[in-house]
């Protein structure tokens, strides 16, 4: 077994509860968590919202794409910002850690989670709805998970226990 195959990482729509879950999955399956938009924000030493305000949606996903790039972290739960799927080598480099879990919620769910799109440092064009944004990023959550994880109507401890049950039963990894 590849030592660095150990790691479950996190991908979805802000709102999906990458965060949240990835701090429960951590805790149930005793790995450390790593929060890559906490990466950039110590990283730039500023919110995600700032650098998206001073540098715009694609210097924001440069940014994001050079930390996930040096991001080196077997054993970990990796909870990735919504828009790290823009960068496929980001996305193959994380892969070499472990599975990819697409935390997958429908678009009124994540409308009725989420109450400051315009201030949470959301990646996206300025002109771009959430809505278009989540038409933009579906396929490519789908594209490079491993897993997919019906997150709608259920309690963080049930999406828990279902990765867990999955890590259990062994990842069956897409051919890529």
């Amino acid at each position: 077994m590849n030592y660095y195959r150990n790691s479950l990482i996190l991908i979805g729509m802000p709102g999906s509860g990458k965060s949240t879950s990835g701090l429960l999955l951590a805790k149930s399956l005793q790995k450390d968590l790593v929060d890559t938009d906490t990466l950039i924000q110590i990283r730039k030493d500023n919110t995600p919202q700032n650098i998206l305000d001073e540098q715009g949606y694609l210097g924001f996903r440069e940014i994001e794409e050079e930390v996930l790039l040096n991001a080196h972290y077997p054993n970990h739960i990796i909870a990735t910002g919504g828009s790290a799927v823009y960068s496929e080598k980001a996305m193959h480099h994380l892969k070499q850690f472990g599975p990819i879990i697409f935390l997958d919620v429908t678009l009124p769910e994540l409308l009725n989670r989420i109450h400051n799109i315009d201030t949470r440092g959301i990646t996206r064009h300025p002109k771009q709805t959430f809505a278009d944004l989540f038409d933009e990023r579906r396929p490519l959550y789908e594209k490079y998970a491993d897993v997919t994880i019906d997150c709608n109507n259920k309690t963080v401890e049930k999406i828990i226990d279902e990765i867990i049950y999955q890590e259990g039963e062994g990842f069956a990894e897409k051919d890529a």
